[in-house]
């Protein structure tokens, strides 16, 4: 899993933008609050990244913060969410707003947001509402584990089953169900397998 990049932007047409990194150059989907975040005078930037991957193609998703890349990765696990309506979405709204109007059960300016119906709306609330935390300081989750290592265990776990076919929310769920602090993801894996069988 690949969860951060650190490079030149060579290239820009939103929402991708092409990064080099030592040579090798990203084709990195961004939210347009990233691309507003981009310097115009230095072309040097760090991005946290999401891989996606579909039978049919692999794609990067790139954030100007750990806190937006979590809230993308809580926003595709919403049945009937995918990468390309989260990054609709966190391009519409800033993400700390979309947390507000998700808090405080605000149906009315989800739907104002491009992409978002009443029904869409309506899911996000009822299934992130409960793992928001608006404190101010900390994570905009409430974590499921303390260290980001972990984290990016469980995400690459994640992916893996999603690779193999099994639904975002199956796999959330599988993994879960099965974590333990300090397990890695193929131990994760193996577990959550496990347990689907």
């Amino acid at each position: 899993m690949i969860g951060r990049l650190q490079g030149k932007v060579i290239h820009r047409q939103p929402p991708e933008l092409l990064l080099d990194v030592n040579g090798v150059a990203y084709e990195v989907s961004c939210p347009m609050t990233t691309f507003y975040s981009l310097s115009n005078n230095s072309d040097f930037t760090t991005l946290y990244t999401h891989l996606a991957v579909r039978e049919d193609a692999q794609q990067l998703y790139g954030f100007g913060s750990l806190t937006e890349r979590d809230f993308f990765r809580q926003l595709i696990k919403v049945n009937g969410v995918g990468p390309k309506m989260a990054l609709a979405i966190l391009s519409g709204i800033e993400y700390e707003q979309l947390a507000v109007a998700i808090h405080d059960h605000d149906i009315t300016a989800l739907v104002k947001v491009p992409g978002v119906g009443k029904k869409t709306a309506e899911r996000l609330v009822i299934e992130l509402k409960d793992k928001l935390k608006l404190e101010s300081a900390g994570p905009l989750f409430s974590p499921t584990v303390t260290n980001e290592a972990n984290t990016d265990d469980r995400a690459d776990a994640e992916s893996a089953l999603i690779a193999l076919g099994y639904k975002p929310q199956q796999a959330s769920k599988a993994i879960s169900g099965v974590y333990k602090s300090g397990m890695g993801s193929d131990e994760l894996i193996r577990l959550a397998l496990k347990a689907m069988v």
